[in-house]
């Protein structure tokens, strides 16, 4: 997917940001069990667990962490940021040196120009029953680093029954001649960089705006069996009429944030 190496005139100013929306559905049939629902999912995507998987993303982008924030909400939530530069952190002088961090120098120039975010927001509603876990992901990175590499692995580490991705080039670079270039790899769709299972396990579509280095696809999984998104209980445990009803109104939920509107 790379195209041919564009030799620069300095540093690469392209900016790169993929952004992610992922949703995890859940049914949860009394108050104590959405309770216990938001309970589980605040403990299982905890600042803790989001900062292992953004320095996951870290390595797997080839990109070196210069300071990481996090924070565990009250009731609920977490958020997690990350500086992160394509450069070695180290000292610009002497590498043997013993020196505790890199010089300002070695690492200014990128700090506010290449990081990670996250943040979770569970919530449910004592109207339906229907549970949702929304995580928003960020990665904006600058020079040759591609955010692209991660996308197969944040889609895994989450449950995403629903995923909208965007991703962007802004600005633009120059080359030793000074023409701008305002991209430097070739891209026709997000889809050119998911893995097999990937597309074998979603529903896609796309809204791209190829003039504006704007991609845009929409996600939703394919396959639905009641009892992965029933939360305490069995799909068994429910009466026919019961079981017909959570499923439908689960859908319907899925079509709402597939389509962002209500149906």
């Amino acid at each position: 997917m790379v195209s041919r190496r564009i030799k620069l005139h300095g540093f690469n100013n392209l900016t790169k940001a993929l952004s992610f929306n992922i949703y995890d559905l859940c049914f949860a049939t009394s108050s104590d069990q959405r309770k216990d629902y938001i309970a589980y999912i605040d403990e299982a995507y905890n600042a803790e667990r989001l900062t292992q998987i953004l320095t996951d993303v870290s390595h797997i982008i080839g990109a070196n962490i210069l300071n990481i924030a996090r924070q565990d909400y009250e009731p609920q939530g977490a958020s997690v940021t990350m500086l992160i530069a394509e450069e070695p952190v180290e000292n610009a002088g002497d590498t043997a040196s013993a020196a505790p961090g890199p010089l300002p120098e070695s690492v200014v120039g990128h700090l506010d120009k290449s990081h990670i975010t996250v943040h979770t927001y569970p919530e449910s509603h004592p109207h339906d029953g229907i549970c949702t876990f929304r995580a928003d992901i960020d990665v904006a990175t600058c020079g040759v680093i591609s955010p692209l590499k991660a996308l197969n692995y944040l889609i895994h580490s989450f449950e995403s029954d629903i995923v909208t991705v965007d991703y962007r080039v802004r600005g633009f670079t120059r080359d030793v001649r000074g023409r701008k270039h305002f991209i430097d790899h070739k891209i026709t769709s997000i889809q050119d960089y998911f893995s097999r299972d990937t597309k074998k396990a979603y529903e896609m579509i796309d809204v791209n705006v190829y003039q504006e280095n704007l991609f845009h696809t929409k996600m939703r999984l394919k396959d639905f069996d009641l009892d992965n998104y029933l939360f305490g209980i069995n799909a068994d445990d429910l009466e026919k009429r019961e079981r017909n009803r959570v499923e439908k109104r689960l859908r319907k939920e899925m079509q709402e944030l597939f389509y962002g509107r209500n149906l």
